[in-house]
């Protein structure tokens, strides 16, 4: 890494701890914000679909500003947005009166930024001057997951030691992480997505592409195939398997990160040497099976081993499709990543969304849910299959 540009990158992995926060510390309470506030569980499932609904709307607005205030200033206010969310996640349930409308606030303030930084933080290390980008841009991704890890360890024993009733307490100290990381990019330095005296392509641009339609599917099935099964396991493994909560956030959630974290990191020290597409093809197929073994299989130890093996195949599915996007539209500039982050969170929302519905809709089966889910790893499949034609009719012409 040149320039010092190592730090950018060290700050852009810990903006991914930040990410993994935002999305996974509030659905280990679910069963908690039930019993303790007597909210449904068709208005938990509207948490996850309004913390991606609203991330999704932050990617396609970002468009227009982050060009205009620069990454730095897009950083630091992401940071902040996500730092004041789980700030006040410990503080207005009660202080509003209607627990659910202050959960939502805070949900509403940390999805913001949440959604800042993930059109973000990839193309800042993309920009970053390096060799072998594919596979730093799959380490990248591997912190998402190691967060993912720190949130589930360090919520868990919190729960255990100091008991559940305390969460609030917790929710401040995980509001420290992106504070800190806030005043971090006030100080590394910044390189340009775009080479000089060049200028990124349009939305109309973009959109006029049909192998950029290609990217948008994979991506979409790529956060869909992914939340799909992490948003629900740690309820999932204590309600659809019987096992307690601590059991439950450690063989469910925990389990799931470790394997799509070391299926990052496997690709990140060892990409130059593996076909992308056939390790993306195979994960896919991959992931049906697991799906199908969480639904299908009896047991509640196989289906537990189930919610592992798809972290392990769902690993390389996004940031894959981000580097194969990169490689293939290279002035895709801004517009690029925002509406790939967009079509990504349009699948995280939609996969949990799909599962609970279709779960209500069986008598709360969340079996049931992750059964139809399976689609999404098909369609991801479909959608490699259709980017290599794309590839191969351009190199013909």
């Amino acid at each position: 890494m040149k320039n010092g540009y190592q730090k950018t990158v060290y700050a852009c992995f810990l903006a991914y701890i930040v990410q993994a926060v935002v999305n996974n510390f509030v659905p280990l309470l679910f069963l908690t914000f039930q019993d303790t506030y007597g909210i449904p569980l068709s208005k938990i499932t509207m948490l996850v679909t309004i913390n991606f609904g609203l991330q999704l709307l932050v990617d396609l607005g970002s468009v227009g500003f982050v060009d205009r205030i620069g990454y730095r200033a897009s950083m630091v206010t992401a940071h902040i947005f996500t730092a004041s969310g789980l700030g006040l996640l410990a503080v207005l349930p009660d202080l509003l009166g209607n627990p659910f409308a202050g959960i939502l606030v805070s949900v509403v303030l940390y999805a913001i930024g949440g959604g800042l930084l993930e059109v973000l933080v990839s193309p800042v290390v993309e920009a970053c001057p390096s060799e072998h980008k594919e596979q730093t841009m799959s380490l990248l991704h591997s912190f998402y997951c190691w967060g993912h890890v720190g949130v589930v360890l360090v919520s868990t024993v919190f729960f255990r030691v100091c008991g559940i009733g305390n969460w609030k307490a917790l929710a401040l100290i995980w509001a420290l992480v992106p504070l800190a990381n806030a005043f971090i990019f006030t100080r590394v330095p910044m390189a340009s997505l775009i080479g000089e005296g060049e200028k990124g392509l349009s939305i109309r641009e973009l959109a006029g592409m049909k192998i950029f339609w290609v990217f948008m599917l994979m991506m979409t099935c790529a956060g869909a195939s992914e939340q799909a099964v992490s948003q629900w396991a740690s309820t999932f493994a204590e309600k659809g398997l019987g096992v307690g909560k601590t059991v439950g956030d450690l063989a469910g959630p925990l389990a799931f990160a470790l394997l799509m974290g070391s299926a990052r990191a496997f690709y990140g020290k060892y990409g130059e040497k593996i076909d992308l597409d056939r390790f993306m093809a195979g994960s896919s197929l991959l992931c049906v099976a697991s799906y199908l073994c969480v639904s299908l299989v009896p047991s509640p130890v196989l289906g537990l081993a189930g919610c592992a093996v798809c972290g392990l195949s769902v690993g390389i599915m996004w940031p894959g499709t981000f580097s194969k996007a990169a490689a293939s539209i290279p002035r895709g500039g801004t517009a690029l990543f925002a509406l790939m982050a967009l079509a990504g969170d349009l699948g995280c929302s939609g996969g949990p969304t799909v599962v609970g519905m279709v779960s209500s809709c069986f008598g709360e089966n969340l079996k049931k849910g992750i059964l139809a889910a399976a689609l999404f790893p098909l369609l991801l499949l479909l959608g490699i299959g259709m980017c290599r034609r794309c590839a191969g009719k351009r190199g013909e012409a």
